[in-house]
């Protein structure tokens, strides 16, 4: 069975920890963080945990999507 490149396996953490942060800013601002009204959030860290969340989630998913790619190109080989 092959096994996964080292860059592989270091894309694949990066991107989970990435969205992992953004999934966490996620829950912070809808539970600690005050809610999110009509206007936004409802206090300022729950701001700053909105912006973390924004940034974060689509750069993990694209970094969580390479990682994915290149895993399954590494069990092809």
């Amino acid at each position: 069975m092959p096994s996964l490149q080292p860059d592989t396996r270091t894309i694949l953490r990066t991107g989970l920890l990435i969205f992992g942060t953004g999934l966490l800013s996620v829950l912070y601002v809808t539970t600690l963080g005050g809610g999110i009204g009509r206007q936004g959030p409802h206090t300022n860290s729950g701001w700053l945990a909105l912006m973390l969340a924004m940034g974060c989630l689509p750069t993990g998913f694209l970094t969580l999507t390479l990682a994915l790619m290149k895993v399954f190109t590494d069990l092809r080989r």
